[in-house]
């Protein structure tokens, strides 16, 4: 099959529409927006655009689904679970086809995303039948303490476009098994994979309400009218810290339940006795999963002056190394950033290190088109007043700075705003813990690129979020806990 065959093939799988109550329709606008592949700037098509009433529509198919879905039993809520696990697994290549056609990344790393996504309808399908409680009793004695925990209610789950099936995943399958009922905001510049995966949910057996899906170009102004309506209980978000603090203001009205997965800024960490050839391989992974458009990509590399060199040159030969093209391409590892304003903020982040006095060791320019194309770059002598030091690069760029002690290292690491992850390469034992407990972050990917499971609490701290999605915790942020008082006095 061609290229272009796989594109009409993969277009036409897929449904278009708002999905609200259970049913497929078209805005009530009847307006619609463009999806476009960014390696090639082709629209591929177009996708209902939600308007505020919409939004409205969907929370009232929510509100309604949400007390006969909390009353769902729990082993019911895992099995259609593990059935949109399976779905997954079954409908994997089709899928990753329509990841890497409306955001760019490799086929391969499509596939990946897909596994990661239906991980966490696997884990939650456990989680959904360990929902547990406290009885215990009071201080005095003549009392019993009884706590449960029940449904948060109806959620708004907006997600972004870099991880467009994943992210919505980690988000939903939470929901479902904590029993809450949910509105899904998926990003206007990759809207498809999320109607797939609502479509995948009701092939699961999914009841009507529980899922809705509003894609829309205007975010904002749609679901505004969801922030005072007490019907929602709940918002949880992936994006921008600017746009989590407008969320958490705007959830300020009604006190409503937040999770706030927001933006990183994260240290890439080589000591003098790293494993350099561990190092490396771990740097390509936590730089070039995803093009490095994550939020966990590291973002800046802190290499002891000992070995600053070697990693240098190693990472340089592997990233250069890596080909460029088109996702749908055979062999390609990089594909094209998500749009024209992302290449260039990427580009002038490049351009004012160097003018800073940073080197460019390899890459560093941006080809001619079409699609939105970066090289991988790796840039060395990187001064600490460079932009790219201080701002999110989400892109294939690894800048590297050296430090000489591991005080001066712990500055540099912290000094950010952010808190969501940090990547550390050392072989003593004790060095490692030390610099764990001192490193200000949610995660720490020790000896390893990668931090990112289902069985495990994904957040940050500081202005990188609020609250964990994933491991044995996750589901809580989808419930409440009640206390009842239990009198126990005897006549």
């Amino acid at each position: 099959m061609s290229t272009s065959d796989v594109v009409r093939s993969a277009i036409a799988g897929v449904r278009r529409e708002l999905f609200v109550g259970g049913t497929w329709r078209e805005a009530a606008s009847g307006r619609t927006f463009a999806v476009e592949d960014p390696a090639t700037g082709i629209h591929l098509c177009e996708v209902a655009d939600a308007s505020p009433d919409d939004a409205v529509a969907a929370l009232d198919a929510a509100a309604s689904a949400q007390p006969s879905w909390a009353e769902t039993a729990p082993h019911e809520r895992a099995e259609i679970l593990r059935r949109a696990r399976e779905l997954l697994a079954d409908r994997s290549d089709t899928l990753a086809t329509l990841i890497t056609l409306e955001m760019g990344k490799s086929l391969a790393e499509s596939r990946r995303e897909v596994a990661y996504g239906a991980d966490y309808f696997r884990w939650f399908s456990e989680e959904a039948v360990r929902i547990t409680g406290e009885w215990k009793i009071n201080g005095a004695g003549d009392g019993r303490i009884l706590t449960m925990r029940q449904p948060v209610g109806a959620c708004l789950l907006i997600t972004p476009w870099n991880v467009p099936l994943a992210l919505p995943a980690r988000k939903i399958a939470p929901a479902i098994a904590a029993g809450c009922t949910m509105i899904l905001k998926p990003a206007s510049l990759t809207p498809l994979s999320a109607l797939a995966l609502a479509d995948t949910l009701a092939d699961a057996g999914l009841p009507d309400g529980v899922i809705n899906v509003i894609p829309t170009s205007t975010s904002g102004a749609t679901t505004q009218p969801l922030f005072h309506d007490p019907r929602l209980r709940k918002v949880s978000f992936t994006g921008s810290t600017g746009v989590g603090k407008v969320l958490i203001e705007n959830a300020a009205a009604n006190v409503l339940r937040t999770s706030m997965e927001l933006g990183g800024n994260a240290p890439f960490i080589v000591c003098a006795d790293a494993d350099i050839d561990a190092a490396v391989r771990g740097a390509v992974t936590a730089k070039m999963r995803n093009l490095g458009e994550a939020c966990i990509a590291a973002n800046r590399f802190l290499v002891h002056a000992d070995v600053a060199e070697e990693f240098t040159e190693k990472l340089a030969a592997q990233i250069g190394s890596m080909i460029v093209g088109r996702g749908l391409d055979p062999g390609v590892e990089v594909g094209p950033l998500i749009d024209a304003a992302a290449r260039d903020k990427v580009a002038a982040l490049v351009n004012d290190a160097v003018h800073a006095g940073a080197r460019v060791v390899v890459g560093g320019t941006a080809p001619a088109g079409p699609g939105y194309f970066y090289p991988p770059t790796v840039l060395t002598d990187v001064p600490p007043s460079a932009r790219l030091c201080h701002e999110e690069i989400f892109g294939p760029v690894a800048p590297i700075a050296i430090f000489s002690t591991d005080a001066e290292m712990i500055r540099a690491a912290n000094d950010t705003e952010f808190g969501l992850v940090s990547y550390l390469f050392t072989r003593d034992l004790g060095r490692a813990v030390w610099l764990s407990e001192r490193l200000e972050s949610g995660m720490v990917g020790l000896n390893r690129g990668y931090v990112s499971d289902a069985g495990a609490p994904f957040g940050g701290i500081k202005q990188s979020g609020l609250g964990r999605e994933g491991g044995s915790i996750g589901i809580d942020e989808y419930l409440n806990v009640k206390y009842v008082a239990l009198d126990v006095t005897p006549g």
